[in-house]
């Protein structure tokens, strides 16, 4: 069985995904959790680059210390989220040694359960980390902030707070409601 997770590690991760807690991060400074500091030619192109994403009328551009927060925060989630995939996966792996030993249909079907919600868990685990991944690749191509419904911009203040948002709030509203 997987570990249960405490409620404060949860709101954490969400406080987490939504950059709150961390300090702006200044142009031509240490990005927290890339260990690397943007000197030089790559603070300009990581400044032009972050210039270049879209953003809805009235929103500032994106700075390159904005651009480096939102990305440190996608690359501590990919951190731990693929140590607690690995965990899990062994986990599941090792199993119950004493596997149907004796168990009568109602412990059986109780260890059936446990062990598809184990997988459930992983499996969105593995989704959310997807979801993550892609948008760091997004970052690279130049197309992060774009929607890819109608090709307008999702919204410097949604990306900010969702930073794995493929949709704008239009588009995500639209697509609930079918």
């Amino acid at each position: 069985m997987l570990p249960a997770l405490p409620v404060e590690a949860i709101s954490a991760r969400e406080a987490d995904m939504a950059g709150a807690g961390r300090g702006k991060t200044p142009s031509g400074k240490k990005a927290r959790g890339t260990g690397k500091a943007l000197t030089g030619g790559k603070a300009a192109r990581a400044s032009s680059k972050a210039a270049e994403l879209p953003v809805r009328e009235g929103e500032g551009h994106w700075t390159a210390a904005e651009l480096a927060e939102v990305r440190a925060g996608l690359e501590e989630q990919i951190a731990a989220l693929r140590a607690e995939i690995a965990a899990s996966a062994s986990h599941i792996a090792e199993g119950d040694t004493s596997e149907g030993a004796g168990d009568d249909q109602a412990d059986a079907g109780a260890k059936t359960y446990e062990r598809e919600h184990e997988l459930a868990l992983s499996y969105n685990s593995q989704d959310l980390l997807a979801q993550i991944e892609r948008a760091v690749q997004r970052m690279d191509a130049g197309t992060y902030g774009i929607c890819e419904s109608c090709a307008k911009p999702i919204g410097k203040a949604r990306l900010q707070v969702f930073p794995r948002a493929t949709l704008c709030v239009t588009c995500k509203q639209r697509e609930e409601r079918r």
